[in-house]
């Protein structure tokens, strides 16, 4: 991976980490909290997508899977947490 890739997958993982922070609990997890939400999402979200034959391009489209994956990652991590 290039330089500038890695950096573009950081920017839309800490992007689209704060969004889904904002979405499902009112905040952020802090830069690394919000790349490490966004990278996982980005992967949740590519997979739901792929299973609803859905396909979004660019950087635009990769933020909303990414902050689609993310928020349905701390949807079931508030249900394990509730759970305890």
């Amino acid at each position: 991976m290039e330089s500038y890739g890695l950096i573009a997958v950081l920017f839309i993982g800490a992007i689209a980490g704060w969004l889904a922070g904002t979405l499902m609990k009112g905040g952020g997890f802090g830069l690394l909290g919000n790349i490490v939400v966004g990278i996982l999402g980005a992967i949740i979200g590519g997979y739901v997508f792929g299973l609803l034959g859905v396909s979004a391009g660019g950087m635009i489209g990769s933020i909303v899977t990414a902050t689609l994956g993310a928020a349905i990652l701390l949807f079931f991590v508030g249900l394990i947490k509730k759970g305890k």
